[in-house]
């Protein structure tokens, strides 16, 4: 499960891996396996999934990791089982049994349920997340058993689907389908539509399904990456560009080009935006983000020279 201690090679690579992250990993010990298969020199994740979640986990390589930020604004699809009847310490299989009751609801009353936790709402973070309050993670705290006084945060339920349910067998549960915005926490979700049933409950499978643009027919597993060669290897990559997906496009030429990478802003006739990526024309190369304003194209997170040479090599290759 931990990436290898062999040493390697180390070499700068650029672009986005869509991991389907496996039961069992943290995020991170996923990343460095993927770092380590790629030889990367620099790598990140956007958006923590826990060991018990598996699903689409981007990796950021290289420059991407400039932009990762941007992608944790996305919205995000889950797919989770709420076993019904049983709570526990994490609100999740993993925790602490601490009450078994009935479940007595209907299906009737499930669907109503399922309509009360659509749209905006306050959530309150669960104790066991990695939420950090005076540096230290909130789990390690309730491991010591201790609890936080923490503050709601906004959250938008954009859909919410009943895929199975099971209300009357040994394992009762709920299957959902969550679309939902950053931010939010499915097991948090899970525990308080079971406790709105009146049985309590917790999440005993969780799955993303897909984060922004990025869905899971797109992932790569652990397994399938190792059975890749290399030059494969570095040809699932998406480019740095893909986090960029609603960021209207400015080619710029030759000369604009290289002022806008020293930061200089440049005049066109261009709409005001917020987000836009800019691109050389000759050669076609992605050099960063800017927003404009008042026919001025504003210079936000750059490439380096270094790193767009890189780029253009390794896709010439």
């Amino acid at each position: 499960m931990n990436a290898p201690s062999t040493r390697v090679q180390r070499r700068p690579v650029h672009g986005v891996l869509l991991l389907d992250k496996p039961l069992g990993w943290s995020s991170n010990q996923a990343l460095q396996k993927a770092k380590w298969l790629l030889r990367a020199e620099k790598a990140g994740h956007t958006g923590t999934l826990d060991p018990l979640a598996t699903g689409v986990l981007p990796i950021c390589l290289g420059a991407a990791t400039k932009f990762s930020q941007l992608h944790l604004d996305a919205d995000k699809v889950y797919e989770t089982t709420v076993r019904l009847g049983v709570t526990t310490t994490t609100g999740d299989r993993e925790g602490e049994l601490l009450q078994t009751r009935s479940v007595d609801c209907t299906p009737g009353q499930v669907v109503e349920v399922l309509d009360q936790f659509m749209g905006p709402q306050d959530q309150l973070p669960p104790m066991h997340s990695a939420l950090k309050h005076d540096g230290k993670a909130l789990y390690e705290y309730a491991r010591q058993g201790q609890t936080i006084e923490r503050k709601p945060r906004a959250i938008v339920i954009h859909e919410l689907e009943l895929l199975d349910m099971d209300l009357s067998g040994s394992e009762p549960h709920l299957r959902l389908r969550v679309h939902c915005s950053k931010g939010t926490y499915i097991r948090t979700l899970g525990e308080d539509i079971a406790q709105a049933l009146g049985c309590g409950g917790h999440l005993s499978a969780l799955r993303r399904v897909k984060t922004g643009p990025f869905g899971e027919d797109q992932a790569l597993s652990i397994e399938a990456l190792e059975h890749l060669s290399e030059d494969q290897r570095l040809q699932a990559l998406l480019p740095v560009s893909a986090l960029l997906p609603a960021h209207a496009p400015i080619v710029l030429g030759a000369d604009d080009a290289g002022r806008f990478l020293t930061g200089l802003r440049r005049r066109g006739p261009w709409p005001d935006s917020d987000s836009v990526s800019v691109w050389a024309d000759q050669p076609n190369s992605f050099l960063g983000t800017a927003h404009i304003k008042a026919g001025e194209l504003i210079p936000e997170r750059l490439l380096t020279p270094i790193e767009i040479q890189s780029i253009l090599e390794s896709t010439s290759s």
